[in-house]
């Protein structure tokens, strides 16, 4: 069983940085990807930013060039370095990883959540 948790949210104002990690633990053989996602009140889940095994990278268009999606392999740790924040980042930002566990099952496993809130 392969466990998720993202920490680093908080209360930042417009125009800020906050730095998000995502530990991943458990019985892994291996992580493809790693995402990040967010949902803000009455809004569906959206994809902020992806990054795969071989290094690629992906993210919303609202996101680019603000914010940046790094890994840890030896930790199977990952980032999201988030600059420029807005308001209508605001959100609950949730992780989930992808990829083969030790009994060389497929796993996908989500974290619980982490707020971040950015005032004007």
């Amino acid at each position: 069983q392969v466990q998720v948790a993202e920490s680093g949210g908080g209360l930042v104002q417009a125009g800020g940085s906050l730095r998000l990690s995502c530990a991943a633990s458990g019985s892994i053989k291996r992580i493809d990807a790693m995402g990040w996602h967010r949902q803000a009140p009455g809004k569906q889940r959206e994809l902020v930013a992806t990054i795969f095994s071989g290094g690629n990278t992906n993210y919303a268009n609202s996101v680019k060039g603000r914010f940046t999606i790094s890994r840890d392999n030896a930790k199977n740790t990952f980032y999201l370095q988030m600059s420029s924040l807005k308001p209508e980042d605001t959100a609950v930002y949730f992780c989930n990883a992808a990829g083969v566990g030790a009994s060389n099952r497929p796993f996908g496993s989500w974290g619980q959540g982490t707020q971040v809130t950015v005032s004007s």
